[in-house]
């Protein structure tokens, strides 16, 4: 039962390119479709979180991650009286436009584009799912909803400031408000993505012995997960008593959000999913006392994982590759695939190319990265065949 501040979709904004709509699905749920379909979506079964592709079969990659974060978003979506697929569409979309090796290589991208606009992942997956997916005949990108393209504009807030050079380009095209909130349903897919990194990054730490249950006993939330665990089942199998405690930790982080956003939406009372966004304020929240938590088991996992000796040594060779590989192509665009040598030829100038490089990388998969850099510079063919960490 959808409640008045729902998205609806017979009141969704237009497309920026009319299509009549299905007679089968919403226009949210084609929205989501459209994503899971694109090339951009595939690739994120081999861009990594935190590690490099090839370490693990059993380490996240942004593909299981982000559909981790829709499953946590539509849990609770659905419990809020939000629109489900409208939600779901935002939380496949919000990765689309990482780069090879996670933040490491976006940190690298954003620091070589710094004089042609800079980089940022959020304004590169508007930039895929309005122009860069080239399979229809009529128009470029997935021509997605205005509603769908807010959500993955700026789900995390207003986008103020000097905007990515990706995302003013559009928005002076279709104006997404970048000032406001977005919809109550765009909020929940950043909620979601919070619940699900931090759940996953502990899971993944565990599994790459970066640290141990020992060491995690005490984090707030966690440590009281595997008590309870304990009291419940002891002696159960490590393995087991993992799971059972780290799935607790996902409910008790997903309760609290929709306990926290549900006393806000009921406070604030807005009309329609408009009035949220002129709330000027999020409604969809973890409570302070569970955002303080967070901030403790952040605190240790940047500690212990993201700051960890050799995943710092390999976030400093896949840093090397992506810096290699950028003036390689801004001095060879000869070497680009033949589909991008037309928009290079169009190119009016060096800004222009260096975005049309930035794309072609952003769009690399760790593995095509590896091997471009082997290929091409003769890089590191340890780390290119899987003998890194």
């Amino acid at each position: 039962m959808h409640t008045p501040y729902a998205s609806d979709p017979a009141k969704a904004r237009p497309r920026l390119h009319a299509e009549e709509e299905s007679a089968f699905r919403s226009c949210y749920q084609r929205d989501r479709d459209r994503i899971i379909h694109s090339s951009a979506f595939r690739r994120l079964k081999h861009k990594t979180q935190v590690f490099v592709e090839h370490e693990g079969d059993y380490f996240r990659t942004r593909l299981t991650h982000s559909i981790e974060v829709a499953q946590v978003a539509r849990t609770i979506a659905r419990a809020l009286g939000l629109n489900v697929e409208l939600t779901e569409a935002v939380a496949l979309a919000h990765d689309l436009g990482h780069t090879p090796f996670g933040h490491t290589g976006e940190d690298a991208l954003d620091a070589l584009m710094a004089q042609y606009g800079g980089f940022d992942h959020n304004a590169q997956a508007t930039r895929i799912v309005t122009s860069l997916e080239r399979h229809y005949a009529e128009f470029d990108g997935l021509n997605l909803t205005w509603d769908t393209l807010e959500g993955i504009a700026k789900h995390n807030g207003p986008v103020t400031g000097d905007l990515p050079y990706a995302l003013a380009d559009y928005n002076a095209r279709h104006d997404l408000e970048l000032g406001t909130f977005a919809s109550a349903e765009a909020q929940v897919a950043a909620l979601a993505d919070d619940v699900a990194y931090n759940n996953h990054d502990l899971h993944d730490g565990l599994r790459a012995r970066l640290f141990t249950e020992d060491d995690i006993a005490e984090l707030p939330v966690v440590g009281d997960c595997y008590r309870e665990v304990d009291a419940k089942y002891p002696g159960l199998d490590p393995y087991r008593r993992r799971h059972e405690a780290l799935r607790r930790v996902f409910g008790v982080m997903v309760t609290d959000v929709i306990e926290t956003s549900h006393r806000l939406l009921q406070n604030a009372a807005p009309a329609d999913s408009q009035a949220v966004r002129d709330l000027g304020r999020p409604v969809i929240r973890f409570s302070d006392a569970m955002w303080s938590d967070l901030q403790q088991i952040r605190s240790f996992l940047f500690r212990r994982m993201y700051r960890a000796p050799k995943v710092v040594e390999m976030r400093r060779r896949v840093t090397n590759v992506v810096e290699d590989l950028f003036p390689f192509y801004m001095s060879r665009p000869d070497f680009l695939p033949r589909r991008w040598r037309q928009d290079v030829a169009d190119a009016p100038d060096g800004t222009a190319l260096a975005r049309l490089v930035a794309d072609y990388i952003a769009g690399m998969t760790d593995r095509f990265a590896l091997e471009a850099h082997a290929r091409l510079l003769g890089g590191d063919a340890e780390l290119s065949h899987g003998k890194g960490i």
